[in-house]
């Protein structure tokens, strides 16, 4: 697939030349960090050795007051608490947070994980009806409920008062409940990027520091905001740099057993980055929700048996093995299908009816991959048609389908990722008006995949004349305090021009295996290009070409050496 690049605009030399003194530092750091917003030491200082005391006051947020409140009375009256979470990571993990923060004050504590195919996103009748039934006084919805205001109704009806803990955007009512989410426009909260989990913890904040509790039992669920923070993709700035960093410390330092457990099984060692996290244990804790139920992955992650603990992480890492079964062959059908749609189209909607409705989100990023257009993968599940959405950078797929919600049951989501449910004579109707409205309100540019790039380098202000050629240089060990990464704070990349290979080879057909060098320096380079096997020819023996690239560890046999990972090349003939 054919990128366009963006390169940043070059920082003012001056204002650089200044604050690397200030700072210390190399000027690539310098430039890498003002790119960033962070241009005087106090913010350099937060941003690399970020504290607990950088966490806001939970009771900044609208109606925090009024949810620690209602909870202490629950406390007090020894009243029966259901916590209601979403089936994905983020709904897992703050179910699990407050189960293992509340267990000692409630003693009537309970949680429930709707049935992804029975129940749907959300919150659910059925749960309603179980917690009515077994006569609930509270519930707190985690990562959901900000729009199920028919499911609240009826819950307050029926006697039952209701905390929501969302971070979705709310709808123009809010539900009938106490409700907890930054994004609510009467809301000043200062960050309103918070995770699911992240809401959850702050109410947690609210109440241990209102009742004078010891906050370290807060603290060591840090790993828990750490995952959802990453799996959710919200950005790695401000309050969610703080808990995703100090979370990884904790999962490095001292790992829950569930987490060492899944990391076991996916051969995977510590440390771990934010990235390792989200490729190794998120899709697993997903993939309990996609194939079973998340209450299997509440449970791991909650359990102190170690032998329960090894069969649930067992049984999990087995359903994920399964749905990359799935996802494989459902994308492959998908693409299938979309070969016969006209190529001037600027969506990808596809439906069957026979697609596994757990692993359909997986799917639409996996087609996004391949043919780069906002993507909705529908199937049918319980006489509806339900599924997923995914956006390119830029363009805010939420707002879409909202142009098309007169042919929805429901819907909701983010910028990036959305869910939605119809009828299924609605399909083809609402596949037109989706594409009618993207292609009205989209810049094509975004409709080809962007590779941003922070800045240009030479081979030889890589590694600097006095360093050793065999270890790790000191930008890249440098560079390593940039973590975690993610939106808002991704790993840099860069570029170098007139490059030229010594060495090219292809593995398994797929991947490029580069030595590089440049004129005018002795630095030769070590490369992998990652499903980059097409572009061979153009960085053929002799041929100049431009790279884009990060700058990774390469382990092997117990020695570290430096890799560059290739994002992107193109030719300069």
């Amino acid at each position: 697939m054919q990128k366009r690049w963006f390169v940043r605009a070059p920082q003012d030399s001056t204002i650089v030349d200044d604050f690397r003194s200030e700072l210390k530092v190399d000027p690539i750091v310098a430039e890498l960090l003002l790119q960033r917003g962070i241009d005087s030491y106090e913010k350099a200082e937060a941003f690399f050795r970020p504290k607990l005391t950088d966490l806001h006051d939970p009771f900044l947020m609208k109606d925090m007051d009024l949810a620690v409140d209602r909870l202490i009375l629950a406390i007090e009256k020894k009243q029966k608490v259901l916590l209601y979470g979403d089936y994905d990571v983020d709904g897992t993990t703050a179910v699990t947070l407050l189960y293992i923060l509340l267990k000692d004050h409630i003693a009537d504590l309970e949680f429930y994980i709707p049935d992804r195919y029975s129940e749907g996103y959300g919150v659910s009748v059925a749960g309603i009806n179980y917690a009515e039934q077994e006569k609930f006084d509270l519930i707190i919805t985690l990562d959901c409920g900000i729009k199920a205001l028919d499911r609240i109704a009826e819950a307050r009806k029926a006697g039952m008062d209701v905390i929501v803990c969302d971070h979705h955007r709310p709808g123009s009512e809010l539900p009938d409940a106490i409700v907890l989410d930054a994004k609510r426009s009467d809301c000043s909260y200062p960050f309103d990027e918070l995770c699911g989990c992240g809401v959850g913890f702050k109410l947690m904040q609210g109440l241990y520091l209102k009742q004078n509790w010891p906050l370290d039992p807060l603290w060591n669920q840090l790993d828990l905001l750490a995952l959802s923070i990453g799996a959710d993709l919200v950005p790695v700035t401000g309050e969610n740099r703080v808990l995703a960093l100090i979370g990884l410390e904790l999962l490095n330092k001292k790992p829950r057993t569930a987490f060492r457990e899944m990391l076991v099984l996916a051969k995977r060692n510590f440390p771990v980055t934010l990235t390792d996290v989200v490729f190794t244990i998120a899709p697993r804790i997903n993939a309990a929700g996609r194939l079973r139920s998340g209450k299997f992955a509440v449970q791991l992650m909650i359990s102190e048996n170690l032998e329960e603990i090894q069969t649930l992480a067992e049984e999990i890492n087995a359903d994920n093995c399964e749905r990359r079964e799935l996802d494989q062959g459902i994308t492959e059908h998908a693409l299938e299908l979309l070969e016969t749609y006209p190529q001037n189209r600027c969506t990808n909607v596809v439906y069957h009816e026979s697609w596994h409705k757990g692993v359909v989100g997986i799917v639409a990023s996996r087609i996004i991959e391949k043919a780069y257009k906002p993507t909705i993968v529908l199937t049918k599940s319980n006489g509806e048609i339900t599924g997923s959405a995914r956006s390119v950078e830029g363009f805010d797929v939420h707002d879409a389908i909202e142009k098309c919600s007169d042919l929805l049951e429901k819907f909701g989501g983010h910028m990036y990722a959305a869910g939605l449910t119809m009828r299924e004579e609605n399909v083809h109707e609402f596949m037109s008006r989706f594409e009618a409205v993207v292609a009205e309100t989209i810049d094509p540019k975004l409709l080809i995949p962007e590779e941003k790039i922070d800045l240009e380098l030479q081979f030889d202000e890589i590694f600097q004349k006095e360093e050793n050629r065999m270890k790790i240089p000191k930008i890249k060990r440098i560079l390593r305090q940039f973590e975690p990464h993610g939106p808002g704070n991704m790993k840099p990349v860069f570029l170098s021009k007139n490059v030229f290979s010594t060495d090219v080879r292809v593995l398994k057909d797929a991947h490029l295996k580069l030595s590089l060098t440049q004129p005018d320096t002795d630095v030769k380079l070590e490369a992998i290009g990652f499903n980059l096997a097409e572009k061979e020819e153009e960085v053929a023996s002799g041929i100049p070409f431009e790279l884009a690239y990060t700058l990774e560890v390469n382990s092997w046999m117990d020695r570290e050496t430096l890799q560059l990972n290739v994002k992107d090349v193109r030719s300069m003939v």
